[in-house]
């Protein structure tokens, strides 16, 4: 475990309003991994009363957001992808694990899983992640 990754996550997650609006909690940090959870709540559903795909894509990102960032270099996706598996419902607590595939010189690429509380997958996301030179503190 790294503590510098962890260090790196709560630096982002005291900027990020997104992920503490969802309720987005982190879980676990290494260098390349994150795991975090959410817990679907009513608002979260569409008109299927299923969640709402832009909320599971929230949570996915959010995982790679954190994995991609927690060399403390900042990094921002430069492309996404998601496939939706099954259907989330309200009260269900969903994981998402991020690892990473590939981290060269500045690009990388990191594979997403959505798990529910069965530890059944709901989506599969791949992020790919630019570094822009910066560290998370500003710095070069």
């Amino acid at each position: 475990m790294s503590h510098n990754a962890w260090h790196n996550a709560r630096t982002m997650y005291e900027q990020d309003a997104c992920a503490q609006a969802l309720g987005i909690d982190i879980i676990d940090m290494d260098e390349g991994y994150a795991v975090v959870t959410m817990t679907i709540t009513p608002q979260m559903r569409n008109g299927h009363k299923t969640c709402h795909g832009g909320q599971l894509f929230s949570l996915a990102d959010t995982a790679f957001a954190y994995a991609c960032n927690s060399q403390g270099l900042a990094a921002v996706a430069s492309g996404c992808a998601i496939d939706f598996l099954r259907p989330g419902f309200a009260g269900d607590t969903l994981t998402a694990t991020a690892r990473v595939k590939h981290q060269g010189k500045l690009t990388g690429v990191y594979d997403i899983e959505i798990q529910n509380q069965q530890q059944k997958t709901v989506a599969l996301f791949r992020g790919k992640s630019h570094r822009t030179g910066g560290s998370l503190t500003g710095g070069a």
